[in-house]
C-alpha cells in the first residue's frame, strides 16, 4: 500500500507541476484525451451499454463504489464512496488544489471518455462534493447531458 500512496503522491506532485510550468491547458489537454482513448478502449470491446453502467466501470477501477441515478434524461446523479478520506487521483483534503484536480483532471477526462463513446451528446458537471474539498470518503457530483444539435 505504501507504494501505491508514493505512486500518486507522485503523479499528484507531476500534476501540479505540469500546471505550474505549462499552464492549465497542457494536463487538461493530456487528461481529456487519455480519457477518450479509454473510451475507444471499451468501444472496440462493446463495454459501453449506456451512460451510466459505462460511468460506473472508470470509478469502479478507482476502487470506488459508484451508486449513479438517472434523474431525468438529461441528468445522472453520481456518488462515488471511497474506503477512505482520500482521492485516487488529487489525494487527501486539501482545499487550494481542489479546483486545480477537478478542473483539469477529472472533469475533462471523465468528458473525454464519454465523449468518445456518446459522440451524440455533451457533457457537463455540477459538483457537490469532493474530497479534497470537504474531507470526506465522497465525490458526488449532477452530470448533465445534451443531445448535440445538428
Amino acid at each position: 500500500m505504501t507504494k501505491n500512496r508514493d505512486a500518486l503522491k507522485f503523479f499528484q506532485a507531476f500534476i501540479k507541476e505540469m500546471i505550474d510550468i505549462g499552464g492549465a491547458n497542457l494536463p487538461k489537454a493530456i487528461s481529456t484525451k487519455s480519457g477518450a482513448k479509454l473510451g475507444k478502449i471499451y468501444k472496440g470491446q462493446g463495454l459501453t451499454l449506456d451512460i451510466g453502467t459505462t460511468l460506473k466501470q472508470i470509478y469502479i477501477a478507482l476502487k470506488g463504489k459508484p451508486v449513479i441515478k438517472q434523474l431525468n434524461e438529461n441528468r445522472y446523479e453520481v456518488i462515488v464512496k471511497f474506503a477512505k478520506k482520500f482521492c485516487p487521483i488529487g489525494g487527501s483534503n486539501n482545499p487550494s488544489r481542489a479546483s486545480i484536480f477537478q478542473e483539469n483532471i477529472c472533469i475533462p477526462y471523465t468528458r473525454g471518455f464519454l465523449n468518445e463513446i456518446f459522440p451524440q451528446f455533451t457533457f457537463g458537471e455540477d459538483i457537490l462534493n469532493c474530497i479534497l474539498l470537504n474531507n470526506q470518503k465522497t465525490c458526488h457530483y449532477i452530470l448533465k447531458v445534451d443531445k448535440k444539435k445538428v
